[in-house]
């Protein structure tokens, strides 16, 4: 059986894809960083809980501020990004449980009023809204290098409130020269899936 998705778009999405490394210098626009999350905010989460928060780094004082809490490896990629998104988890997130599931608002007392437990939650569904906006990247035609090399306490205090956590650091961007490394091995379907 084949995939109903276009091969075009699977190649695009995943088989073709990889983390760049180089990116030119074309701006990543407003517009279609919006058009992304218009896009990926569908993908689920538990609860729809939703805690994914994004912070577009797109001035320079903003740059240099996250360039020092980069891993050595990662500050050069990161200054010469066109867009470097910080994505991160709320861990308030329930505060919007009532909008976001109108059919069960209790929900926010009911499973999330300790502070432990949206924390789990958040890193959780984070995670999975992050790997969603990173295929939203590769779906406008921009390259993605999802980096987790960094000093997480300094962007935590120099970006973010103590209610968000960091998850990665993104560059963004149309892939420059030599951007990719080459492809690495990927298990095998019989190496991961097993049948009870």
């Amino acid at each position: 059986m084949s995939l109903a998705l276009d091969p075009a778009a699977q190649d695009l999405l995943f088989r073709e894809a990889r983390t760049a490394n180089t990116f030119t210098d074309e701006p990543v626009t407003e517009e279609q960083v919006q058009a992304i999350y218009d896009l990926v905010k569908y993908g689920p989460t538990a609860f729809n809980q939703s805690p994914l928060r994004v912070v577009l780094v797109r001035s320079d004082d903003a740059r240099a501020r996250l360039v020092k809490h980069m891993a050595e490896g990662n500050q050069p990629k990161t200054s010469t990004a066109p867009l470097v998104a910080i994505l991160a988890t709320d861990n308030e997130f329930h505060e919007e449980l009532p909008a976001l599931l109108p059919h069960f608002p209790q929900a926010k007392d009911a499973f999330f009023s300790e502070r432990p437990v949206r924390e789990s939650a958040a890193a959780l569904n984070g995670a999975l809204q992050a790997a969603y906006f990173l295929i939203g990247i590769r779906a406008a035609g921009l390259a993605a290098g999802p980096m987790t090399g960094y000093d997480a306490a300094g962007i935590e205090k120099e970006f973010l409130d103590g209610d968000h956590n960091v998850l990665m650091v993104v560059n963004i961007g149309k892939p420059g020269e030599d951007a990719w490394f080459p492809r690495l091995p990927r298990l095998a379907y019989d190496e991961v899936v097993t049948t009870v």
